[in-house]
């Protein structure tokens, strides 16, 4: 059974329709980038796949059960989401901001078991933000801001991510590392969609490429296709060039 599925789903914002028939699924192990242009629809398709926009047509199902009909709390398990923007009012410290993420798995009183300290200590060591843990969350760089964000979303243990711009604002070494740290994630079980535009980590780290473009899924499958794909020099407006390094690295950059 598939983590993710869209059947042929629209969304509508505002009366506009922003995402139209789109049909695909998300399987356990795959890491699958959504990339396109500015306003394509590709947050609007994030979010309805973390159950936060109510299609207009089709559906939306988490593996096999429809998550406007599942308690929060429930599909937690299963989804952890990571918005473009995140904002606290309170001056939180970062271990707590992590832990934000067990929320939904806690009972009780709510505080923190030696499970929750443990996933949160794992979580920021693949984030690279441990020694960040007694900082005060409003104080950090914009950069340390995110990678922050992304602990507490794979602090909550999901099976599978949804993340939005996870790189943004983030040196080329951080978001790297991001990115391999999601494949070795997916490799072990997990999944993760990510939108991005940063094509050159898309093409050497997705599983599969997700191309969105005028709200509709113009091309999907394996990331050079996709990439070098004259779907993609339609959406942008100007060609990928996909190339390889003497390294053997592949490379991404528009031309």
């Amino acid at each position: 059974m598939a983590v993710l599925e869209l059947a042929d789903v629209s969304v509508a914002l505002g009366g506009r329709a922003v995402v139209q028939g789109v049909t695909a699924k998300v399987e356990a192990g795959q890491l699958i980038v959504i990339v396109g242009p500015n306003g394509a629809g590709k947050s609007t398709l994030l979010r309805t796949l973390a159950g936060l926009l109510a299609p207009q047509a089709g559906r939306v199902t988490v593996r096999g059960r429809d998550p406007a009909r599942v308690a929060r709390r429930l599909i937690a398990r299963d989804l952890a989401y990571l918005p473009q923007q995140y904002e606290l009012a309170f001056p939180f410290a970062v271990e707590e901001v992590v832990l934000l993420g067990r929320y939904a798995g806690q009972t009780g009183l709510g505080l923190a078991s030696a499970d929750d300290l443990a996933a949160a200590t794992a979580a920021m060591i693949a984030c690279d933000v441990q020694g960040l843990a007694a900082r005060r969350f409003d104080e950090l760089s914009g950069g340390e801001a995110r990678r922050v964000i992304l602990a507490q979303a794979i602090c909550q243990g999901a099976t599978c991510l949804l993340l939005d711009e996870p790189t943004a604002g983030l040196d080329p070494a951080h978001a790297r590392a991001v990115f391999a740290m999601l494949r070795t994630q997916c490799e072990a079980g997990a999944s993760a969609v990510v939108v991005t535009h940063d094509l050159d980590l898309a093409l050497r780290y997705a599983n599969a490429i997700w191309l969105v473009a005028n709200g509709t899924l113009a091309a999907t499958g394996a990331p050079a296709e996709v990439l070098a794909s004259a779907a993609t020099t339609a959406a942008f407006g100007l060609a990928i060039h996909v190339g390889a390094l003497p390294s053997g690295d592949a490379f991404a950059v528009p031309v």
